[in-house]
């Protein structure tokens, strides 16, 4: 099936076609591991993962998807520092060494995130590679010398700057988002990672050593310049060695539309002779009750803040990828408890149709289990519209039809719902396990609270409850008689 996708850099929607053979190489901007990534971050990492995924099961496209580890930039060297309030106990004691202490503190943290995004139904093995910067400082230092000597970058007190103005020039800059250049002024120089557009000017390639900072030494024209990459040029040289350049589709948020991939687009070009990528799919930010995340606001949250809370990380997962990538998403509780009970409603259909299908195989087909999947592909192949996508299949399961399958019809529709699994990874392909014997009392005790917080209608904290239970193993079902818990 033919996949479109919105591609940024032409601001249009596109027919999506490999550039070699039937493999797609992608990279996604990774986590910067300098503390616990938060839902606005997961966003990101759970679009691409869902891009992967449609790929892979509706495109049928080999992947090869690399995803970056940043363990060197402004703020992984800020909160390494001795020092720092922000080191953890669980990272051992701190040493003299600026790069141990970097190790330590981006080790924790990626560790942490590998275990988050897991949780979360990303799968690691999905992964071609996850290359941390720091050990692609070689390569960089290539790509910077090949600028240089193209014309586009230049030596200032110990750093080495891109020149914007020089590379107008020949090509423009601002091919992602439109750059106000009225106030831009030639040669001034900017040495944060990040900035704003309104700030636009010749930005770090290799920043000058400072006093208790990491530095790698930098030969150039036989000088050293001691010092570390700027974040900009670390995504271009991993993308030149692991995918090649161009490879296909570049994704992020929106917000590192500039500087960030921006600067890769030129870098790469300047120092290869090469754009890094065909295609660039940013998704949008992630608001919580309508107003943007913030500590300020009380509204800023981990996934490990939200587990804490009893929620369970697949319905969050669900919830994010029900607005369609490209749209701002409006994270509410009430949200994840409406993924919850539609993720519920799958779960139960999935174990009623696996005992329909053990029936004696006929040739009865009537085409409406085909006639589903076509329809709900061809929305996910459509820029990847997950909300017409799952409405399609919730009226299907709410329509009588959906239980009136024979059981060649049966068996189709698990292989249905098995690729819709290997898209939203949100549910249990397999046959209902039987009601355990008995449930440690601590299980009972929680399902007895969630049952009488139903009779108290106080369906928020039932709802509550039962992704608790879920966290521990178990799954409700309601019955006439009160529920049933059911190992998974």
């Amino acid at each position: 099936m033919t996949i479109k996708l919105y591609n940024s850099l032409s601001k249009k929607v596109e027919q999506f076609k490999p550039l070699k053979g039937n493999e797609v190489r992608m990279y996604s901007c990774g986590p910067t591991v300098y503390n616990y990534a938060h839902i606005g971050n997961m966003r990101a990492f759970l679009f691409a993962d869902f891009l992967q995924r449609v790929l892979r099961t509706v495109g049928k496209y080999e992947m090869r998807w690399v995803m970056n580890i940043t363990d060197i930039d402004d703020k992984t060297i800020r909160d390494s520092s001795i020092g720092s309030k922000e080191w953890k106990s669980e990272m051992g004691e701190q040493t003299e060494s600026a790069k141990d202490n970097l190790k330590k503190l981006t080790s924790f943290y990626e560790k942490s995130f590998i275990d988050d995004i897991t949780k979360l139904g990303i799968n690691p093995k999905h992964f071609f590679a996850m290359p941390k910067a720091t050990d692609y400082i070689k390569e960089m230092q290539e790509l910077i010398l090949n600028i240089i000597e193209n014309g586009y970058a230049y030596i200032a007190d110990g750093s080495v700057y891109f020149d914007v103005n020089a590379w107008r020039k020949d090509d423009k800059y601002g091919k992602l988002y439109k750059i106000d250049f009225d106030n831009f002024k030639s040669g001034y120089r900017i040495d944060s990672d990040q900035y704003e557009r309104e700030q636009a000017s010749d930005f770090v390639l290799w920043k000058e050593f400072k006093e208790n900072e990491p530095y790698w030494d930098f030969e150039i024209a036989g000088k050293n310049y001691p010092g570390r990459p700027g974040w900009h040029i670390e995504c271009s040289a991993m993308e030149y060695v692991l995918l090649e350049l161009p490879f296909d589709i570049h994704t992020g948020g929106v917000d590192l539309k500039f500087p960030h991939h921006e600067d890769e687009i030129a870098q790469s070009k300047a120092g290869y002779g090469i754009e890094p990528t065909a295609f660039w799919c940013h998704n949008e930010f992630l608001e919580v009750e309508k107003r943007k995340m913030s500590k300020s606001f009380g509204n800023f949250f981990t996934l490990r803040d939200l587990i804490k809370q009893g929620l369970d990380p697949i319905d969050i997962r669900l919830a994010m990828l029900s607005a369609h990538y490209a749209s701002k998403y409006n994270f509410t509780f009430k949200g994840v408890a409406a993924a919850h009970k539609a993720r519920v409603r799958v779960q139960e259909y999935i174990y009623y149709v696996w005992e329909l299908a053990k029936g004696k195989v006929s040739n009865d087909f009537s085409g409406k289990v085909e006639e589903l999947r076509n329809k709900v592909f061809a929305e996910l192949a459509d820029d990847l519209h997950t909300p017409r996508a799952l409405a399609a299949m919730f009226s299907f399961l709410n329509d009588a039809q959906s239980n009136n399958l024979s059981v060649n019809e049966a068996q189709q529709m698990l292989g249905f719902l098995t690729e819709m699994n290997d898209i939203f990874a949100a549910w249990q392909i397999s046959e209902e396990k039987a009601k355990p014997q008995s449930a440690p009392q601590d299980i009972i005790d929680i399902a007895n609270e969630r049952l009488e917080a139903k009779k108290n209608k106080d369906f928020a904290r039932a709802d509550a409850l039962r992704s608790k239970l879920s966290e521990l193993g178990y799954l409700v079902k309601d019955s006439k008689d009160g529920y049933e818990l059911i190992k998974n």
